[in-house]
């Protein structure tokens, strides 16, 4: 297979696809009037539809993308240079989640505010690709362990899903509690949306593993149309089946309720199309923006829900724009959105050390009483363990 394949191209672009659809879903939702919110309406129900299949997609090429790359070495377990990054990684993803909810006039207040504890895609991310890392730096020993771990605990999560749904978790601290339920107020939960990840981590093993074969393409094309079609048409009759057959209620609730396998169909079937447009997925300028989803994350968060001082669009135009005004409005968003993204991107070294400048430049007139300061402690320090010693007897006066 040629370099180009190898480059994964299609990847970059289902990550642009679904960060171009974040966008216009967040401001659509935030901003369209509730009186126009028809479901007998084809557009609007057409909107609703592919806004859905948006996380799904988002979660599963994430966890595609980190495993991919975690694996693509030759080194394993933790002398896998990719595990300390994917940790940090991680960490980072969910300490942007809850910088972004943070609300800086609260904090001058003295307090912070309950929404800056809900659980959102970043969080549930960050999480996921710890939990992959940890997965994988377990498994390292047995490699066919860690796929069927991987398609085990998408299968668990989605099947289960009525079961912990039901749960409160009042026992746990609600800043942990959030990662788990949405009672108070959370966008995203760790579960079921790890079991996405897992799935693209999943599928991107096999396609590691057979990428060098000559029609690997053809083939999973194939797979994926069929395993969408098959889970968007068939899953809920295959669940009712079981649940018939069986008679275990959990699977009378997932029928009931089948929007998971659902959506993991939508998934393979948005790999299937973006698989078959692969040659024709390699403008520099969509590849750029499948690979600045953070930072085209960051500016529209800001943008539109006004992090740090809690004034954005939402704050002025909260559910009060037409069809039109929203439609044209979202258009623009997704453009100065991902502008001002890629331009950050673009300058990031030269930005970063001009902040670097101006902040050395802020604190210089400080250094002095910092460095006077420093010294005083450490003489305290010093003579509080002196005489800590002496209190205990440890050494002689």
């Amino acid at each position: 297979m040629h370099s180009k394949s190898n480059r994964l191209y299609f990847i970059d672009a289902m990550r642009a696809w679904a960060i171009l659809m974040m966008l216009q879903g967040h401001f659509v939702d935030g901003l369209l009037d509730y009186a126009f919110r028809d479901t007998s309406n084809v557009g609007y129900n057409l909107w609703l539809y592919f806004r859905g299949v948006t996380a799904p997609v988002f979660f599963t090429v994430s966890g595609f993308i980190f495993t991919f790359l975690l694996i693509k070495g030759d080194k394993i377990g933790l002398d896998n240079p990719r595990v300390i990054k994917g940790v940090k990684r991680g960490l980072q993803l969910i300490f942007i989640g809850y910088l972004l909810r943070l609300n800086f006039w609260g904090l001058l207040g003295g307090y912070v505010y309950d929404s800056f504890f809900f659980v959102d895609v970043l969080h549930c991310i960050g999480f996921s690709i710890l939990g992959i890392v940890g997965l994988y730096v377990l498994t390292s020993k047995r490699k066919v362990l860690l796929p069927l771990v991987l398609i085990s605990i998408t299968i668990l999560l989605f099947v289960f899903e009525p079961t912990y749904k039901a749960w409160s978790f009042n026992y746990l601290p609600i800043w942990l509690a959030n990662f788990f339920t949405k009672a108070n107020g959370s966008v995203f939960t760790l579960f079921p949306w790890f079991g996405y990840a897992t799935c693209g981590a999943f599928l991107s093993i096999l396609f590691a593993k057979f990428k060098e074969a000559k029609y690997v393409y053809p083939v999973a094309i194939s797979v994926a149309i069929l395993l969408g079609l098959g889970l968007v048409f068939g899953s809920s009759e295959l669940i009712l089946l079981i649940a018939r057959t069986t008679s275990i209620s959990l699977f009378a609730d997932v029928f009931f309720n089948n929007y998971l396998f659902l959506r993991l169909g939508d998934v393979f079937l948005v790999f299937a199309v973006f698989m078959l447009l692969r040659n024709f997925l390699t403008y520099p300028t969509l590849l750029k923006i499948g690979q600045s989803t953070l930072s085209i994350y960051v500016v529209h968060y800001t943008i539109l829900y006004g992090s740090f001082i809690g004034v954005g669009f939402y704050y002025f135009l909260n559910h009060s724009l037409s069809p039109t005004a929203v439609i044209i409005g979202a258009l623009f968003f997704m453009v100065i959105s991902t502008a001002t993204a890629l331009y950050y991107e673009t300058h990031k070294v030269a930005i970063k050390a001009n902040i670097k400048a101006k902040r050395s430049q802020l604190f210089e007139p400080l250094e002095p009483w910092f460095a006077f300061t420093t010294r005083l402690f450490r003489s305290y320090y010093v003579k509080l363990r002196v005489v800590t010693l002496k209190l205990f007897r440890l050494i002689k006066d």
